[in-house]
Parts: C-alpha cells; sequence; structure tokens
C-alpha cells in the first residue's frame, strides 16, 4: 500500500521553512518561497494556508501598498466570500480556530498598513474591527501579545490622527 503525506501539511511546512527564511532576515529569499507556494495553492487554496502565506508574505513587502494588498488577501482568505471565518472543505476544528485566532492580528496589519499610508479613516476601522474580534483568542502569550500590540497602536493612532 502506497503511503501519502497529506497536502495540507506539505504546505504548512514549505510556509513554515518560508517564515523562518524572513524570521533570519532573508526577506527577499522568503519572497521568493512565498511566491511559488501562493502559485502553487492559487486563490482557492485552503483558507488557513492561504491567510498564513499572505500574512507573512505581507511582511516581505517593500513597498506600502504591496504590503497592504498582502493583508487584504489574508483577511479575505480568513473571512472567505461571505464576510465569515473560513474554513476548507477538508479543514478541521482546528483550522478553523486558528483562522478565528489571526482575525485580530490580521486587523491589527491593515491598522498598521493604512497607519503607514496616512489613511486614518481606515486604519481606525480595522483597529475597531480588531478590537471587535479580540475576544477568540486566549489568554495566554500569543492573545496577550496582540492585545498589547492593539493597545500600542491605538496610541500611535490617536497621535497620528489629524487635529491632534
Amino acid at each position: 500500500m502506497e503511503q501519502r503525506e497529506m497536502p495540507g501539511d506539505v504546505v504548512m511546512t514549505k510556509i513554515g521553512q518560508a517564515i523562518m527564511l524572513l524570521h533570519a532576515g532573508d526577506r527577499e529569499e522568503a519572497r521568493n518561497r512565498f511566491g511559488i507556494i501562493w502559485s502553487e495553492i492559487g486563490e482557492r487554496g485552503e483558507a488557513l494556508h492561504r491567510c498564513t502565506l499572505a500574512h507573512y508574505m505581507a511582511d516581505t513587502q517593500d513597498d506600502p501598498g504591496d504590503e497592504l494588498a498582502w493583508d487584504l488577501r489574508a483577511l479575505t482568505a480568513a473571512e472567505g466570500p461571505a464576510g465569515e471565518v473560513a474554513a476548507g472543505p477538508d479543514a478541521g476544528h482546528r483550522d478553523t480556530t486558528a483562522v478565528r485566532a489571526l482575525v485580530p492580528s490580521l486587523h491589527l496589519n491593515l491598522a498598521e498598513d493604512y497607519l503607514k499610508l496616512q489613511r486614518f479613516e481606515a486604519a481606525r476601522i480595522h483597529l475597531d474591527r480588531a478590537w471587535e474580534a479580540v475576544g477568540v483568542l486566549e489568554d495566554d502569550g500569543y492573545g496577550g501579545g496582540v492585545r498589547a500590540a492593539l493597545g500600542r497602536m491605538e496610541q500611535r493612532l490617536q497621535g497620528s490622527a489629524p487635529g491632534e
């Protein structure tokens, strides 16, 4: 009997390897690998794969507009076409939970992108959406880190808004 690896495991392994390159400081190689993986999974890949890949691909961009485009792809993958947290046809509860846990961070990233582009109203909208979604986070290191980052973004946005 032939042994096969689950495709999702292979995709997440490839994404994880590119993330390690990014964290090691090799943004260009990470960007190249993310691009290859994106071309393999496309717009119809599993939500967790698309969301994770786009989330990290945004971090490899030099242009704020390109970063925004990838962060929007990540959120679209997370929310799906109906605006609700997506899960692929083969995704289990674990994947749905993982995608839900990314939503506050995705909105935070979009707030950051819009702040860089001096689009303060859009930044405020996404920061508010991040605060609305934060209830899905656990009281662990990740959840605490996202909440702390939201607080810092709140202060930055208040200090950057016109007329203040």
